[in-house]
């Protein structure tokens, strides 16, 4: 048997150890080559079109490429780690250090090859699929059809080859083998009783907690400030909750005899220490990268529904124009003909209504000032409440859900001016009432119909026309969108189509939102995978442990309890925390857009803890299997 034939048979005979490292490079390379074939299919590179989803698309490929370089190192040093007691014995038969480093560096070779061969077929098996879900997340009208990619089979097989013949060198040339005694001992020497520092413990609660309620309480552009605090804060917050709080938290409850000695509480609570203490560093990295993608994913689906439910709601109107200050009555009349034509064109359903806004001087600005018969007549249009004023009162109305800003609101400066008559007198306003019906950044004033009379000549004037449409007019209204704003003039700018105006934001929007769910589902399956690497290290001491107790009288349904029990203690561990960070920065980023993203969030981190439970009930099944058949 040569050496290399050694080299293939150790990766063939330690399946288990190496099948997740395989997975989930195979996955990787799998995903790298998906957004290859997008890159280089021919609707991309024959025209112009979705320029932003072909740069977001190789962007993406650099950022998992990168990525794929740490997880793999990461994955490497796990293995090394795990294998001390066979490089003893590869020593202990002749083997030099110059040898081992050999095997380490083809065993990694040969993963590496069949990883890239795998994520490649496994791209092709699935390309079609996932095209057809590009073509309705990207919103392009010509078709992704299937090619034979080439250029992507290449790109991806080179790229690949490359990153793990250079990791294979890297961890090779590093690689130490210690003393030959450390290295068949070193499983079982006493690593003496985990400690933990009571000053760090509470140092860790302090930072979490002053990260979050920091984050949980300001509010607008304020949040964008605190970012950077907050995160370093929770981040070193993170670090010592797993490395210091955590074990303090088990020693306490050891401690507490109505825990330790219940039932089976013995068992499980004396390892737990030493396993939370040897995997903290994992746990912290865990944490964090799946609270990156949770932050991402969540961020990125809560913005995308900000854009199209906020446009929603501030524009009740399926069809608004504006005109220009300097447009003329007969210019006016001309844009609205136009805008007619082509809705009768396009066989739609509206009826229009239009209305002229005028515009009072008020202080230093002019403030739009309407009557209550102009403004009910504009609410029953789309069933929205009337506004009744007396004479001797005015009503101050702002949109809901003011856009960021800074200083005062409108209705604030609003409610402590009075609304000026031409005689001198004085109107005060008595209430504000949050609308959509009609559109002014600053608020407006909706006064009764004989006081608009006496507030004599506006300092400016101008107009508004909003047309209502029947239900199941999308496909119309966006065709009539689109012809507009490829009519000559400036009849595109004046013109707002809401179902139009989705319609772009999606096509703009979602490669962006597609790149950044499969980047996050990289990391999340990549954080996933680190979890089993450390679990699955420990495997052979435990089997070891679990084989000791069972001849005192330890039962299967004890064991699986046990196992069960650290299990989840180890694999929800990072993924609760990550969940609550996940959760306080989402609600962060609703506090910034003044926006309930609650349904989106609960969608995604809900998602995420789903995929976790399968994902953990998996590996349990493997695990608990694996021990019982050493211990029974």
């Amino acid at each position: 048997m040569t050496f290399r034939q050694f080299a293939f048979n150790n990766v063939m005979r330690n399946k288990r150890l190496y099948i997740a490292y395989f997975l989930s490079s195979m996955f990787t390379v799998m995903v790298f080559f998906t957004f290859a074939i997008f890159a280089f299919h021919p609707t991309f590179s024959e025209g112009d079109i979705n320029n932003n989803a072909l740069f977001g698309m190789a962007a993406a490929g650099g950022i998992i490429y990168v990525f794929s370089f740490f997880f793999v190192l990461y994955s490497m040093s796990s293995f090394l780690q795990s294998r001390k007691k066979e490089f003893g014995l590869l020593m202990m038969l002749g083997a030099s250090n110059k040898q081992i480093r050999l095997m380490v560096f083809l065993e990694n070779i040969i993963i590496g090859f069949f990883a890239t061969v795998g994520g490649i077929l496994s791209g092709l098996l699935f390309a079609k699929a996932i095209l057809l879900v590009a073509e309705n997340v990207l919103i392009i009208s010509e078709s992704l059809d299937f090619y034979l990619p080439t250029l992507a089979i290449v790109v991806t097989f080179v790229s690949f080859i490359v990153l793990f013949f250079c990791i294979s060198i890297f961890v090779s040339f590093i690689l130490r083998t210690n003393k030959l005694t450390d290295l068949i001992k070193g499983d079982k020497k006493s690593k003496g009783e985990p400690k933990a520092s009571i000053i760090l413990s509470v140092f860790a609660a302090l930072l979490l907690i002053s990260g979050y309620s920091t984050a949980t309480l300001v509010e607008g552009i304020y949040v964008v400030y605190a970012m950077i605090p907050v995160i370093l804060v929770v981040t070193l917050g993170t670090y010592l909750l797993f490395t210091q709080l955590s074990v303090y938290v088990i020693r306490r409850l050891k401690n507490n005899t109505s825990i330790f000695w219940r039932k089976t509480n013995m068992l499980m609570f004396s390892d737990l220490s030493f396993r939370m203490k040897d995997n903290a560093r994992t746990f912290f990295m865990v944490a964090i990268i799946s609270t990156v993608a949770f932050s991402a994913i969540g961020s990125l689906y809560g913005f995308g529904s900000y854009l199209t439910k906020g446009i929603k709601e501030a524009s009740p109107y399926p069809i608004t124009y504006s005109p220009f200050l300097d447009d003329s009555k007969a210019m006016i009349e001309e844009d609205t003909n136009r805008i007619n034509s082509i809705l009768q064109e396009e066989n739609i359903d509206a009826q229009m209504e239009s209305m002229e806004l005028t515009y009072f001087e008020l202080g230093e600005r002019n403030v739009l000032i309407t009557r209550a018969s102009d403004y009910n007549r504009f609410a029953a249009f789309i069933g929205g409440k009337e506004l009744h004023p007396d004479e001797n009162e005015a009503i101050v109305v702002e949109e809901s859900g003011a856009i960021i800003q800074e200083g005062p609101k409108a209705s604030e400066v609003l409610m402590e001016a009075n609304v000026r008559l031409e005689n001198g007198e004085e109107i005060q306003a008595t209430s504000v009432v949050e609308s959509f019906v009609l559109s002014a950044m600053n608020g407006y004033y909706v006064v009764n119909d004989q006081v608009f009379e006496q507030l004599g000549t506006p300092e400016r004037l101008d107009y508004s026309a909003v047309w209502k449409t029947e239900e199941g007019q999308t496909d119309q209204l966006i065709e009539a969108g689109s012809k507009i704003s490829n009519l000559d003039g400036n009849l595109q700018h004046k013109t707002f189509i809401i179902d139009y105006t989705i319609y772009e934001i999606n096509k703009a929007y979602g490669p962006i939102l597609f790149i950044g769910l499969f980047i996050g589902i990289v990391f999340f399956v990549s954080a996933g995978s680190f979890l089993y690497f450390r679990l699955f290290t420990d495997l052979d001491e435990e089997k070891r442990k679990f084989q000791a107790i069972a001849k005192i009288g330890l039962t299967q349904s004890e064991l699986t309890k046990i196992v069960n029990g650290q299990i989840a203690i180890l694999f929800f561990s990072p993924i609760v925390v990550a969940l609550v960070h996940g959760a306080v920065a989402l609600t962060a980023l609703s506090s910034l857009f003044n926006y309930n993203l609650t349904v989106e969030s609960s969608l995604v981190l809900g998602s995420f803890s789903l995929i976790q439970v399968v994902y953990f009930l998996i590996v349990r099944f493997v695990y608990v299997k694996q021990v019982k058949r050493m211990v029974f």
